[in-house]
């Protein structure tokens, strides 16, 4: 895995892990891994997104334990 693809796919995770609004718009007009990695990118939200929600789940667990 080049430093590339780990950056599009990490991009993509914390995106989707931290769905918080972005404070600056990211450009495609500058030389970013997402332009020819954007398989990674997408890779990289699904796994975020399953993360987001293996989280959520185990808090809600967590909460349903201690009430």
């Amino acid at each position: 895995m080049t430093m590339d693809e780990l950056h599009a796919f990490v991009i993509g995770a914390a995106e989707t892990f931290c769905p918080w609004k972005p404070r600056h718009p990211m450009s495609m007009d500058y030389n970013n891994p997402l332009k020819e990695e954007y398989h990674y990118y997408l890779i990289g939200r699904a796994a975020g997104f399953i993360a987001l929600l293996c989280v959520i789940l185990l808090f809600s667990w967590n909460i349903k334990e201690v009430l």
